[in-house]
């Protein structure tokens, strides 16, 4: 999908949204929570929105670091003559 272009989704669910958006989401979420003055339904939509969101985050930045730690490999590999890297970008520890 080209950057900038939004998906479609099928009728009754929301639209494809970008990383960026669900992170800019969760904020939101985040501050409306720690305002502390929702009614508890609200409440408890919004912290079910959050930790939905969380986890597509998430998945987004597991993917990222595997196509990252591919491209890597992948430049050793055909031996670019660069200096080995020695830590990848984005791993857990």
């Amino acid at each position: 999908m080209a950057k900038g272009v939004k998906g479609t989704a099928e009728p009754g669910k929301e639209p494809v949204r970008s990383f960026e958006e669900k992170m800019k989401r969760l904020e939101e979420i985040v501050r409306l929570m720690e305002q502390g003055d929702r009614p508890l339904e609200e409440s408890l939509g919004l912290f079910e929105e959050g930790v939905r969101l969380s986890a597509e985050c998430q998945s987004i930045l597991e993917e990222a670091e595997r196509k990252v730690t591919l491209l890597l490999s992948s430049s050793r590999e055909e031996g670019d003559g660069g200096e080995e890297i020695r830590e990848i970008p984005f791993r857990k520890e």
